[in-house]
């Protein structure tokens, strides 16, 4: 047994079992693959593969079991090259941040600045893409963190915790009618074309509900993955804008403007969320820190730690 066939069983199920795939991403031949795999099974005395003929369909039930200790494994592989790199070189290495393009372009600019100035030696790479995205670049080992609003909380593999919590907000063009409403209403939103978010981004789903509460369908025209569309479509007056109330800024934003709407819709949590049994450098903790003076090093470690060591 060797590494290069734990990789092949893990890369196996990531490429649905398209033994080419396999061969490509680990830069070896199809053959290859095929003989770590058969070579495996025959050290092992199992089947750890369904097949039809020559093909691949799926994982038998001592496979599942067999990649479940594997990921431990590779991930434990991993963990001990950033355990020495941590202490030989405590000031050097990459981080890599998986995130929506909301809180790479409005709330973590700060951040980056500050961890920049302590870590000039780090690269930090930020990686941007939808909540579902950004959830498997951190199960797949390819980010040491995520952060979004949507998602993170609910996969049992990833520990999260709050980072800030933020409302959705009102723009419209300067001049609008809606600015002369002195308490703004659900109701007055839903007489005009909408913009805002696309499904699945940025509290899109609490959008929705405050309507269905209100028993009202909106004529929502247009939807984007980001608030620098959304601002630029409402700016040519083809709707009111809903976007989240840090992505307005008011000396950038000067042909729009904001409406008082905290009322209007229900509170959104980002969270920051980190794989469980990932060894993080010191230097993540400090990023993550910098995001939430209250989630220091021990306390993270602490959520960390698997279920036995927390009961023992």
């Amino acid at each position: 047994m060797n590494f290069q066939q734990l990789r092949i069983i893990r890369e196996t199920v990531k490429c649905n079992y398209n033994l080419t795939e396999v061969g490509n991403a680990l830069f070896t031949s199809q053959s290859g693959v095929s003989k770590h795999i058969k070579d495996l099974e025959d050290e092992l005395g199992i089947e750890l593969f369904l097949r039809k003929g020559k093909r691949l369909l799926g994982l038998t039930d001592p496979g599942k079991e067999l990649l479940t200790i594997v990921e431990r494994m590779l991930i434990d592989t991993q963990n001990i090259k950033s355990l020495a790199e941590q202490f030989s070189q405590s000031d050097k290495g990459q981080l890599t941040v998986a995130t929506t393009h909301t809180q790479a372009r409005y709330v973590l600019p700060q951040i980056v600045s500050e961890f920049k100035k302590e870590f000039p030696k780090v690269h930090l790479a930020l990686h941007q893409g939808s909540p579902n995205e950004i959830s498997e670049l951190l199960l797949n080992g390819e980010a040491d963190l995520a952060i979004a609003t949507e998602s993170l909380s609910q996969i049992p593999e990833l520990v999260s915790f709050p980072f800030y919590s933020w409302h959705h907000t009102v723009i419209v063009p300067k001049g609008h009618s809606l600015e002369r409403t002195k308490t703004l209403k659900i109701e007055d939103l839903a007489e005009y074309p909408i913009i805002t978010y696309h499904d699945g981004f940025t509290g899109r789903k609490l959008i929705d509900e405050t309507f269905a509460a209100a028993h009202i369908t909106p004529d929502i025209v247009m939807s984007a993955l980001d608030a620098d569309v959304i601002k630029t479509y409402v700016e040519l007056g083809l709707g009111v804008g809903i976007i989240a109330s840090m992505a307005y800024q008011k000396e950038r934003d000067t042909q729009l403007k904001i409406l008082k709407s905290d009322h209007l819709f229900g509170t959104n949590t980002t969270r920051i969320a980190v794989r469980r049994g990932h060894y993080l450098r010191g230097f993540a903790y400090k990023f993550i820190e910098l995001c939430s003076a209250k989630l220091t090093e021990s306390q993270v470690k602490a959520a960390l730690k698997p279920v036995d060591q927390v009961d023992l």
